[in-house]
């Protein structure tokens, strides 16, 4: 099952490596009419409805996944948006908003598909965090604050799952060539104070007229990854990549448990070479 957003580039294109696979997928938006043509036609996806900040919309989700497939062996956490500007502008309403989608939505998809999992002894969960996740970034804090809050769900479900079965990995992209920094993705501080014009909290909102659909990572690959990930017998329990530039902070992102050691500290995960779990099995992807 991938989660919400999926009408945006990297949640599609992750919808699209699944069954190029020769996997099955529930592909979750807030409007599935919005669909890519070619997702809503494919005979191994099911479009389903999904307001990741509603409950009841949840639920209806899992189950129609159920209905259709009989199980889940895979969840995307893909849901997420951006919020900029300085910390003294942004309101309590602003950010509330934004932990609703990006921290409390993942928490209640999962709530709801872990039960799926555990009575099938097996399942993996891929969070979609960011690089903001390993590093605070001017103009960018609220929204940083919310990718550790997924970094740091996703690694302690790494050691929690495991005796059930289940693996919880958590990606961190860089910048890639997605709908994140235009207006569908993407909100602002209202409220704007002069004083922080020049400063570092500023540039990071003038950088994004300048970058927006132009980033440097390509998300069809990006997609291909978090697949072939997904499909290893042990995926990483954080995979930070596509990193901009490195800092001191990188280290510890990169030093998440893996979810093959519960408990234990892995090397920096590297794309899978490994052949995926139960060769030529059909997965189910919500």
């Amino acid at each position: 099952m991938v989660d919400h957003r999926c009408g945006t580039r990297l949640g599609a294109e992750i919808a699209r490596a699944a069954p190029e696979g020769g996997d099955s997928v529930v592909a979750a938006a807030r409007d599935p009419r919005k669909l890519p043509d070619d997702l809503r036609r494919h005979d191994r996806v099911l479009g389903v409805r999904l307001d990741v900040t509603r409950g009841a919309e949840i639920t209806a989700a899992v189950e129609a996944a159920l209905r259709r497939f009989g199980t889940i062996d895979v969840l995307v956490n893909t849901a997420g948006r951006g919020l900029l500007g300085a910390r003294e502008e942004i309101t309590d309403t602003e950010a509330r908003s934004l932990f609703d989608l990006n921290v409390f939505g993942l928490i209640n998809v999962t709530r709801a598909v872990l039960p799926v999992m555990r009575a099938a002894g097996a399942g993996k969960i891929a969070h979609i965090g960011s690089r903001s996740g390993c590093e605070g970034e001017p103009g960018a804090s609220m929204y940083c604050a919310s990718k550790f809050g997924v970094a740091g769900i996703g690694e302690a479900l790494a050691a929690e799952l495991a005796p059930f079965g289940i693996q919880s990995m958590v990606v961190g992209p860089g910048v890639f060539r997605t709908d994140f920094l235009d207006g569908s993705s993407l909100s602002t501080a209202e409220r704007r104070i002069p004083a922080y014009d020049g400063t570092p909290a500023h540039a990071t909102l003038d950088w994004i007229g300048t970058a927006d659909h132009a980033q440097l990572g390509d998300p069809v690959k990006g997609a291909a990854l978090i697949h072939e990930a997904v499909r290893r017998t042990g995926c990483p329990g954080a995979w930070p990549w596509a990193a901009t530039r490195q800092s001191a902070n990188w280290p510890r992102c990169a030093a998440f448990r893996t979810t093959s050691r519960p408990g234990g500290r892995g090397p920096r995960p590297r794309p899978a070479t490994t052949p995926p779990d139960r060769p030529g099995a059909t997965r189910r992807y919500v």
